[in-house]
């Protein structure tokens, strides 16, 4: 039995200690945001935020995360209410196929808790995920138009 924090809420999940965290996330807890891409920890589909850094679940053990705080997409809008990047995806029509845009969001979401005026080479050192759509230009317009000045 492995306890974990996910979104503010402690569960006990019992499930092998080498089980990704990303399927405990998706198949225990039933949050299914987080996506499965490569499973190789390249693509990004599966970012969350554990203790505010963004980290790629699908080769991380869920028995390194006991005691941590994990986000994930699911955890971000609060009431109902999206988050200004959240809303800043649907202003600048990012979302083309959308499968990858949870993690985009994870990922950005940890770049603006850390630099909340990032530059576009920030943006390409924290923004890593792979978009098959290619909407990287609309993901670096909607950061920057929620970047704080």
């Amino acid at each position: 039995m492995t306890q974990i924090t996910v979104n503010g809420k402690a569960h006990d999940v019992d499930v092998d200690p080498t089980t990704p965290l990303l399927w405990v996330i998706r198949e225990q807890l039933g949050l299914t945001g987080t996506k499965y891409g490569c499973g190789i920890a390249v693509c990004g589909a599966c970012t969350v935020l554990i203790d505010g850094q963004a980290i790629r679940s699908c080769s991380l053990p869920v028995s390194e995360v006991a005691g941590k705080k994990i986000e994930t997409i699911e955890g971000l809008a609060t009431d109902g209410q999206l988050t200004k990047i959240q809303q800043a995806w649907v202003d600048n029509q990012v979302p083309q196929c959308g499968y990858c845009q949870c993690g985009m969001v994870m990922a950005t979401t940890a770049l603006l808790r850390e630099k909340p005026v990032p530059t576009d080479a920030d943006i390409d050192s924290a923004i890593t995920n792979i978009c098959r759509c290619g909407s990287f230009q609309e993901v670096r317009a909607a950061i920057h138009s929620v970047a704080i000045a």
